[in-house]
């Protein structure tokens, strides 16, 4: 019986990562816009930062879970993790940690604009088409 859950599980994620390459990829992406928009129609510094410190700090839980399952190969696991590090690099740059310059309070608008160009390049290049669903099924989770 276990068997047979298991072999349906991996038939039923082929079955979706073929047709879910875009879905996945767009997901992730409304996910960043989303984080734009919400950025762009907050009315103060401190809300603005808390969307995307709040937005890092989610896909950090996601990349970290995908990361940490036993079928994720290790060419994905070396992608997720220079993932995770431009996270980080992203959330330390909003703080101004670990040597970066804090985004200035006027640019934040911008910086969500980049952060959504960025991860939009990054994801594309550096996981497979799995991982990709994965992510943007816990993002929807996490949300």
């Amino acid at each position: 019986m276990k068997s047979r859950i298991t072999i349906s599980t991996i038939i039923l994620l082929f079955i979706i990562s073929f047709p879910a390459k875009a879905g996945g990829q767009d997901e992730i992406q409304k996910y960043y816009n989303n984080v734009a928009k919400e950025v762009k129609a907050a009315n103060s510094p401190a809300e603005k930062r808390e969307i995307l410190n709040n937005s890092f700090t989610k896909m950090s839980q996601a990349l970290k879970t995908v990361q940490s399952l036993p079928f994720i190969s290790e060419k994905d696991r070396t992608g997720i993790e220079v993932l995770k590090v431009k996270i980080q690099e992203k959330q330390d740059e909003l703080a101004g940690r670990n040597g970066f310059v804090r985004v200035p309070d006027t640019q934040l608008n911008s910086f969500s604009d980049y952060v959504v160009q960025d991860s939009e390049q990054a994801v594309t290049i550096t996981i497979s088409i799995l991982a990709l669903v994965l992510i943007a099924i816990l993002i929807l989770i996490l949300i």
